[in-house]
């Protein structure tokens, strides 16, 4: 009898310690002081926009958010003159049509490129500020680009000094966050995640053991950010839930596509990024 009392105790007692390192592993930071600005907006993905006529990440998307009284989630890529463009994919080919990098691109080659058959062109991250100045915030996504996560996010951060614009800033990549805990501990820092190894669409380019670590936000023992951005479909996260549990870390969940999705992720304290319906009907 003893023996399997002792057994027992042995298997709770590990548990609770596998629980507490895995805690740990997850380290978040508490309660930012910002989230009473950031908390009463809802995001739109990559701004309104309204396909075929107003394409993604165009000036049009951002102007329809913010007049409406949105914020908005933008991308952010650093070129090859050391410009930001704000556009989701490294390669042209699907926003623009065209089958170049945009890291490889200087100002006046990406002049030249329009977006999703429409006259719009690709916007620089200063043209979306300037619109955004004293207005409502953004959620700035950092798209980090063969190992040049640090430049970029030196270059978005004195470019965001600039202007006087509401924000947070998130990125796939935790050496981004890592950059941002050393150099601007001041700013409000999350990690983008999902489910990798059920979706293609946000490919990390990493193999499958980073890609379980950053499923499971192993990385914030490193990056210790103030949010989880966390793909809605996927939120049912073991992970995620030790981060609000211990931590009481603020859930962003993408991509909100309807209303009932709205109202679960609301229901429950999150901040939503949404696309493709009127979030006040």
């Amino acid at each position: 009898m003893n023996t399997v009392v002792n057994t027992i105790l042995f298997i709770v007692l590990l548990a609770v310690v596998l629980f507490e390192l895995w805690a740990i592993c997850l380290r978040c930071r508490r309660e930012h002081p910002y989230w009473k600005t950031l908390g009463q907006y809802r995001y739109a993905h990559r701004g309104w926009h309204a396909k075929p006529a107003i394409p993604e990440n165009s000036m049009a998307a951002f102007r329809l958010a913010v007049e409406n009284g949105f914020g908005a989630e933008l991308d952010v890529h650093l070129m090859k003159d050391g410009h930001l463009a704000v556009i989701h994919d490294s390669s042209l080919r699907r926003t623009a049509g065209a089958d170049v990098t945009v890291e490889d691109l200087t100002l006046e080659e990406l002049r030249q490129c329009r977006l999703e058959g429409t006259d719009e062109p690709i916007p620089l991250l200063e043209d979306v500020l300037a619109l955004f100045e004293g207005r409502t915030p953004l959620v700035v996504e950092l798209k980090s680009y063969r190992g040049n996560h640090d430049a970029l996010a030196a270059a978005t951060m004195a470019m965001l000094d600039r202007f006087r614009v509401a924000y947070c800033v998130e990125s796939f990549d935790p050496r981004c966050l890592m950059w941002l805990k050393k150099h601007r501990p001041d700013v409000v820092r999350g990690q983008l995640s999902q489910q990798f190894f059920r979706h293609r669409d946000n490919d990390p380019g990493v193999g499958k053991a980073v890609q379980f670590l950053l499923s499971n936000l192993f990385f914030n023992i490193v990056t210790q950010p103030d949010f989880i951005a966390y793909r809605f479909s996927d939120r049912k996260c073991a992970a995620v839930a030790i981060c609000r549990m211990v931590y009481h870390v603020q859930e962003v969940n993408w991509t909100i596509t309807d209303r009932s999705q709205m109202e679960a992720a609301e229901k429950r304290g999150n901040l939503v990024i949404f696309e493709r319906f009127d979030p006040r009907v």
